[in-house]
């Protein structure tokens, strides 16, 4: 006997509700990598945005059948306004994803009645097809995760992670673009005070970041192996380092960094329980 497979799961049509700078990114790189037509997107925004040509927006969800996903990528505190307007509208939808920052999978149950629903944590560099994206649910089946999963890689890394990390994950990867962005201009100032030009210095460290990345993702040994390798006993790189790992100073300002975000998802997250 020949058994039959069950069919996969495909995401075709979405509507987006909200689409500003993180949407927006999500949106333009799918489009760009062909896994979305811009003529299955329908954006729900409060203004007009400029979005790739073909997608349609407009003040209100669209009529006619449900899409197979509807996407909250408006604020947080646009969530009760939004389930107000729009929760009747989209009962029954297949699947719903948020990008909400703290704002928990029960916590959107309780507003919408989706046949599922995903918590989704993308960072910036998804619009470059190089972000990460975090995801979780309890009630997604295998299928709808295989779908999901599929149209967040052409985001960049995809994982699937425990509800009870995703406030940590939050902090670490959801706002840690922010912090290197902050540690390429500390190195571009601290470059100045050698008595670099700033613009120079400016480029030289972005550069820097954007090679030291590459080499450690295409790496097989720890970023910390590498540094090693760079810091010959005795040098100036060597010496640097000492600097930065006397009494672990970098790693507990950045413990302490990621741990503030992670108590301020954690914030939210109570804030939109009801």
């Amino acid at each position: 006997m020949v058994g039959h497979d069950r069919p996969e799961r495909t995401v075709t049509r979405v509507w987006m509700i909200g689409c500003g700078n993180m949407g927006g990114a999500m949106l333009r790189q799918w489009i760009a990598s062909g896994v979305l037509a811009p003529g299955n997107v329908d954006v729900v925004n409060r203004a007009d945005r400029l979005l790739p040509t073909g997608v349609r927006q407009a003040r209100d969800v669209p009529s006619g059948p449900l899409p197979d996903l509807v996407i909250l990528a408006m604020k947080p505190q646009q969530l009760d306004d939004v389930a107000g307007r729009f929760a009747e509208r989209l009962r029954g939808v297949p699947a719903l994803i948020s990008i909400l920052a703290g704002v928990e999978e029960q916590a959107l149950a309780e507003r919408f009645q989706a046949r599922a629903i995903v918590r989704a944590m993308p960072n910036l560099p998804v619009g470059i097809g190089k972000g990460v994206v975090a995801l979780d649910s309890s009630s997604a089946d295998p299928a709808l995760r295989g779908a999901i999963t599929t149209l967040m890689a052409a985001l960049g890394l995809v994982e699937w992670v425990d509800a009870a990390h995703f406030d940590a994950v939050t902090a670490l990867a959801g706002c840690g673009p922010a912090f290197l962005y902050r540690f390429i201009d500390a190195l571009a100032a601290a470059g100045v005070a050698q008595g670099l030009p700033e613009d120079q210095a400016n480029r030289l460290a972005l550069a820097t970041v954007e090679g030291s990345a590459l080499l450690a993702a295409a790496a097989d040994v720890p970023p910390g192996t590498l540094a090693d390798r760079v810091a010959s006993p005795g040098g100036s790189t060597r010496k640097g380092l000492d600097v930065l790992d006397q009494g672990e100073a970098l790693v507990a300002l950045l413990r302490e960094t990621v741990a503030a975000s992670a108590r301020r998802n954690a914030e939210m997250a109570a804030a939109a329980r009801r």
